[in-house]
């Protein structure tokens, strides 16, 4: 179904987006916890979601939380569309790095041309991941899905690839780029430290120990 696109303002965009990360898994997501997420009071929250509420694009229940309606995730989508397009066109196109593109692709993922959006994807011969591996959404909300773990999950002789990210701040692609561990590198589960959970793994034929953290926040597709 093709999502036809209505101008939200900035504010009511970035709530629809950490609605919809945080329902994950979720019936409903709590006030407090969309606050957390906003860095706001919850009253605040409140006042929002009985805006999104009246237009169609959540469902609030009142001292329970609130979940995306339809529209409402249809939306969401087509903002996460855009921020990663945005963040593909930086990487390839800018040459930036891939700690860098987070910030600035936050700003242009409000920018309401449609055309604008399927001319860049186009131009971008229609990429299926942003550069941190994430799927990106095509223009009727459709992503590609990949079957995948995080490595602390993996066990002892284990052996996949590295395809994605939980954590992409800046201070955590800084840590991967020191470990030259990109996307696409293959590793495998050499060792597991019962004492502090942490993972010695082999990747370009050298041996690596990281922290259960670390292990935490990537995703391994398991090799067949």
């Amino acid at each position: 179904m093709f999502y036809l696109y209505q101008m939200h303002s900035i504010s009511e965009e970035n709530y629809i987006k950490a609605i919809y990360h945080l329902q994950v898994g979720q019936a409903l997501v709590s006030t407090n916890d969309i606050a957390g997420r906003m860095k706001t009071k919850a009253s605040s929250v409140t006042d929002m979601l009985k805006k999104l509420a009246d237009k169609n694009l959540a469902e609030y229940i009142p001292y329970k939380g609130a979940r995306l309606t339809e529209n409402g995730v249809q939306c969401a989508n087509q903002i996460i569309r855009k921020h990663r397009l945005w963040e593909v066109f930086l990487v390839e196109k800018l040459d930036f790095s891939w700690d860098e593109v987070h910030d600035v692709a936050e700003q242009l993922e409000h920018i309401q041309s449609q055309k604008l959006i399927d001319q860049l994807d186009k131009h971008l011969e229609f990429p299926k991941k942003d550069p941190h591996g994430d799927p990106i959404p095509d223009r009727n909300g459709n992503y590609e899905k990949t079957s995948k773990t995080i490595l602390s999950k993996l066990q002892k002789g284990d052996r996949g690839t590295l395809i994605g990210l939980i954590d992409s701040s800046t201070k955590f692609l800084n840590y991967l780029d020191k470990q030259n561990m990109k996307l696409g590198t293959s590793m495998e589960v050499v060792d597991f430290e019962e004492f502090d959970h942490s993972y010695t793994i082999k990747m370009n034929e050298q041996q690596l120990q990281v922290s259960q953290q670390i292990a935490d926040n990537l995703y391994i597709k398991l090799d067949k």
